[in-house]
């Protein structure tokens, strides 16, 4: 008998929550979102709803409403215990209530509580929050609207107050009762080219000849399978600038609300070709989980992510520099180190190192991050080789709060680059780490591949250091620049700065300019960027620069419940009062009360299910989950709204592996990925050796598709090393075959190309060409650079 999928009540009563609406409005790199969630009751009994979704870690939630049958409630931000204490106080007095709250361990996850919604009614609740938009490397700007919420690997040490503790029940995408629409509007003043999105969105339409403005929407049936994601390419994005807004009129001169606030953008143009570092201490940590043996996307029937996994740490090897040192980590509930501590990288432990990622495998259970990194940090620093921290994961932890506090406290020993690999990956920690060391964050999601975006980090690590930045304000007489976001040391090639700062004192009359510097040491050269601005800020009920800033300094103090230090915990709970930013110390709170109905008897909670999806690391099993209110607090009593009495409880199928068919799901088994190493550039990229070689053997003939006295036979007398002939021929193969990859193998090219220069002499201009013409290629000679 087959039963079908889906989550009832007991009695089959539907989930209060219908559809949830979102408005984007995107100005050159900034987003200001509207999400609107809308709840009916239609039941005979008043109701408690409990959402819990993911939210980008670096989002201000700034304003939260209830619109109830025609009546607009605007909530208060309060300390959250406060908040929370009055939100049980109302329903215990037969108000409505609203609460709105982030996660105690994590800044990417938020719970909404609807409390005392009556039969009948229907309630909007409105939650609006601003967020930066990050710069790719193809220069599109990048919104994530997070739909996917993973469960989180819980571990003994876990905090109780989180709300990832509450069991909300999880469904097939299919069997979710509520809907997603999403309508984006983007403006520029230097054009809109395109927007592309990995979901189906309406055509762009433009609402001017210009196109300096445009409207994109959400296609219609959204399955919470994946978060939806726009790319937006303008015309021009590289293009220094000043924005500076006015503060809040009844607000009195300095304070951060009632000053002007400024934000600032620098594109520092590096130059390109500069040499490589070959020193540094590389140590690559990937996720070991069993989440890990998901596919790489849910949309087609892409690589399991441990397979790329294993073909990333391939491309990795083979790209380091000789001279540098290395080790590979692989973690889950356990951990385990390719060598005792980091070894010199030879090609002896190269072919070590390799042997050992060949046979890794997702089978180290749960997620915990904390160990390793521990133990990594415990290890002797090696003189004249800075340590460079490789993070792959894909982010379900409950611990965000002590894995970015302990990258936080070792922060001048090393930098962390982090990779958060499919959906739902915790942008708290993967963006907080990154942060924290002065290193940059990555997700991999969709067609994205793990090993491009690896190496062209890897690439930005090598680069020579930028030292002594700086940044410099020429203001009039009078007025000054109070810096708000952390010191900037490190800057990368390719990567966007910004900055805010709140100006004090006086303003100038009108026509009046002031002037932002940039400054940094490269290699001893001293390099300038300069931007001049207008200094009359310009209004924005929103205030989203002020708000912006207050986000940027809550993120330099605000470490959760546990972790902030004494010290912070009263100036991040201040700015967050006073900015109107939630905090982890802060809540929303609404409360509607004209209604005044006592609740007879116990006061019936609905938990909104969540999407189960590959690749989600829970158990696969899903029991009947019971209970009321499941706790704001979770050793906090019931209120006197819930009586220990009848028990409200869903009922869901308890899922196997096997019965993912029967819910509209892909079994991975039914899926046909490509396995490890199957395609020809991943096996010639494996046999090259650490120095940058290739030998000439069987193994490479095969990938060529040439026997090997076939080649033998071709290699010109003036070469006498075999091993140069071979190298020159995969190096022509890689460009003629491999060139939409380039990104990914430019590095161990590039050692390639050195070895063959210092082997091959005046002899490899006759020799590349006799080898372009074996193999028939139209590759341009100038690769070598001779």
């Amino acid at each position: 008998m087959v039963h079908f999928c889906g989550l009832l009540t007991l009695h089959r009563e539907p989930v209060p929550l219908k559809s949830i609406s979102v408005s984007v409005n995107i100005y050159e790199f900034v987003a200001g979102v509207s999400a609107t969630l809308n709840y009916e009751n239609e039941e005979k009994v008043p109701l408690e709803a409990f959402f819990v979704f993911p939210m980008d870690e670096d989002s201000a939630v700034y304003s939260f409403e209830a619109l109830v049958d025609g009546k607009k409630i605007v909530a208060e931000l309060q300390d959250k215990m406060k908040a929370r204490t009055n939100y049980e106080k109302a329903i215990s007095q037969g108000h409505q209530a609203f609460l709105l709250e982030g996660d105690s361990s994590s800044r990417d996850v938020f719970s909404c509580n609807v409390g005392n919604l009556q039969p009948g009614s229907k309630a909007a609740v409105t939650l609006k929050y601003v967020q930066e938009l990050p710069l790719e490397a193809d220069g599109a700007l990048r919104f994530v609207l997070p739909a996917v919420l993973n469960p989180r690997y819980q571990f003994s040490g876990s905090s109780k107050d989180s709300c990832l503790n509450v069991k909300t029940p999880i469904v097939p995408v299919e069997d979710l009762p509520y809907t997603l629409s999403m309508v984006a509007t983007i403006d520029s003043q230097h054009g809109i080219e395109k927007v592309q999105s990995n979901c189906p969105l309406s055509p762009t339409e433009y609402l001017g000849e210009d196109k300096t403005s445009a409207q994109v929407s959400l296609a219609a049936g959204h399955k919470f399978d994946r978060d939806v994601e726009l790319l937006i390419y303008y015309n021009e994005v590289h293009t220094p600038s000043v924005v500076l807004e006015m503060g809040m009129p009844n607000m009195k001169p300095g304070h951060l609300m009632g000053d002007p606030s400024a934000m600032v953008s620098f594109y520092p143009n590096i130059p390109e070709d500069q040499p490589s570092n070959t020193c540094g201490e590389f140590i690559f940590l990937m996720d070991r989980s069993g989440s890990m043996q998901s596919p790489m996307s849910s949309q087609d029937t892409s690589q399991l992510r441990i397979q790329a996994a294993k073909e990333t740490l391939i491309l990795l090897l083979k790209s380091l520099p000789i001279g540098c040192y290395f080790n590979i980590y692989g973690f889950g509930s356990s951990y385990e180190a390719c060598f005792p501590e980091s070894v010199k990288y030879t090609q002896q432990t190269m072919e070590e190192a390799l042997g050992r990622v060949k046979l890794m495998q997702a089978d180290l259970g749960g997620t915990e991050i904390l160990a390793p990194l521990q133990n990594i940090y415990r290890g002797p620093s090696i003189p004249g080789h800075p340590l460079q921290l490789f993070v792959f994961t894909d982010g379900e932890v409950t611990d965000t709060f002590s894995v970015i506090k302990e990258v936080r406290i070792n922060r001048q020993k090393h930098r962390c680059f982090s990779f958060g690999i499919g959906e739902g990956t915790s942008t708290s920690l993967i963006k907080g780490i990154a942060r924290a060391s002065g290193g940059t964050s990555e997700f991999i999601t969709g067609k994205d591949r793990m090993q491009s975006k690896a190496l062209r980090t890897l690439k930005r690590s090598l680069q020579p250091v930028v030292e002594d930045v700086s940044l410099s304000w020429h203001l009039p007489p009078g007025l000054s620049a109070k810096m708000l976001s952390p010191e900037q040391t490190v800057i990368f090639r390719g990567q966007r700065l910004i900055s805010y700062a709140q100006l004090t004192g006086r303003m100038p009359a009108a026509e009046t300019t002031g002037e932002v510097c940039l400054k940094y040491t490269l290699q001893g050269k001293t390099f300038e960027d300069k931007v001049t601005f207008p200094l009359q800020p310009k209004p924005d009920v929103n205030l989203t620069i002020h708000r912006l800033a207050a986000k940027s300094l809550l993120q330099t103090k605000d470490m959760g419940l546990r972790e902030t230090p004494a010290s912070d915990k009263k100036d991040a709970l201040n700015l967050s009062l006073e900015s109107g930013v939630i905090s982890s110390f802060t809540a929303f709170i609404a409360i509607n009360k004209e209604l005044n109905k006592p609740v007879q008897g116990p006061l019936a909670h609905r938990d909104v299910p969540r999407p189960i999806l590959l690749g989600a690391s829970a158990p696969l099993k899903i029991k009947c989950q019971s209970g009321f209110r499941k706790a704001l607090h979770s050793d906090r009593p019931p209120s006197a709204s819930q009586p220990r009495g009848e028990l409200m409880c869903y009922k869901a199928k308890t899922f196997q592996m096997d019965d993912y068919s029967l819910c509209g799901l892909i079994s991975h088994k039914d899926q046909h990925s490509p396995g490890f190493g199957e395609n020809h550039l991943v096996q010639l990229i494996y046999h090259q050796n650490a120095n940058g070689s290739w030998d000439l053997n069987e193994d490479l003939a095969k990938i060529l598709g040439m026997s090997l006295e076939e080649i033998m036979a071709a290699q010109p007398a003036e070469l006498v090393d075999s091993s140069g002939w071979a190298t020159i021929l995969a190096v022509i193969w890689l460009h003629s075959n491999g060139k939409d990859l380039k990104c990914e193998w430019e590095l161990l090219e590039r050692k390639a190309v050195a070895w063959m220069r210092a082997h091959a002499g005046s002899t490899m201009p006759s020799v590349v060409k006799a080898a372009i013409t074996f193999l028939k290629s139209s590759v341009d000679p100038a690769i070598f650079a001779f």
